[in-house]
């Protein structure tokens, strides 16, 4: 068990993190001047875009792949997106003192295709540099 996820523990913790940050109470951080209207929705893009680096990352060294396939790509995203939509579910029936918003389920998604893009523009252009 411990050799199937040392690959992956940045994007354990990270993912441990970003679910910290969105269930935890903020009282009223949010109406602070330092935040603008749509932060919270560019946290939340930024959370999953580094999610999705972090586990594409893990996936990369753990099977030494040169070239990130599709197949991978399609899975890595679903199950960020489906992690954000569980934490917004979450957030309605456990942690009360937050709300469900599907602009955060979208953020989220955003963030995802996002990292994921920048994996296979990265794999790509490693791959083109090799040959």
């Amino acid at each position: 068990m411990q050799a199937n996820l040392k690959y992956y523990w940045p994007a354990i913790l990270w993912a441990l993190f970003v679910f910290t940050l969105c269930t935890i109470h903020l009282g009223t951080i949010t109406q602070s001047p330092l935040f603008f209207p749509g932060f919270d929705k560019l946290v939340h893009c930024g959370f999953f875009f580094v999610f999705v680096i972090f586990y594409s990352q893990g996936l990369v060294r753990k099977h030494k792949i040169t070239r990130f396939p599709y197949k991978y790509a399609i899975a890595v995203v679903l199950v960020a997106i489906l992690y954000g939509y569980g934490i917004e579910l979450l957030q309605k029936y456990v942690f009360t003192w937050r709300d469900f918003e599907w602009n955060d389920v979208f953020a989220d998604s955003v963030g995802a295709c996002m990292g994921m893009f920048s994996v296979l523009i990265l794999s790509a252009a490693f791959n083109h540099e090799k040959k």
